[in-house]
């Protein structure tokens, strides 16, 4: 299962003491194939540093550039239809160019695809993740 997850459900999966830490653990497990850009590693790399430390954000994304199920490309297809967060749009646009299965995110500016019949893109959150993989 190819899956874009957004830097919000990263963020939130790194301590151990989080409930949502399953994440990495289902990730580490090869549970799923984790689908990145560039773009997207960029920002993965400047929330991580904000958010906790450089050196926190450098392992993740070595952890991430090392692992066998990751699959690093890029989105040749800029169907930008979020326009509250543009931003936002490298995730689904990523997800949507390469078939993943499902883009996880808690942010609402995905809700759009809700009501977009083409192209289909499954947005799920974090908790549905969860569910999705019987973790």
């Amino acid at each position: 299962m190819r899956v874009v997850i957004d830097t919000n459900c990263l963020v939130a999966s790194i301590p151990p003491k989080s409930k949502d830490f399953w994440l990495y653990l289902a990730f580490k497990s090869e549970a799923f194939t984790w689908v990145i850009s560039n773009e997207i590693l960029t920002e993965y790399s400047e929330i991580l540093s904000e958010f906790y430390s450089q050196e926190t954000s450098k392992i993740v994304i070595e952890i991430l550039l090392a692992a066998k199920n990751v699959e690093l490309t890029e989105a040749y297809f800029n169907y930008n239809f979020i326009v509250k967060d543009p931003d936002d749009n490298k995730f689904s646009n990523l997800a949507i160019s390469t078939n993943a299965q499902y883009l996880v995110s808690n942010d609402k500016h995905f809700n759009i695809f809700k009501k977009i019949e083409f192209p289909p893109l499954n947005v799920v959150k974090l908790d549905k993740f969860k569910k999705i993989l019987n973790w």
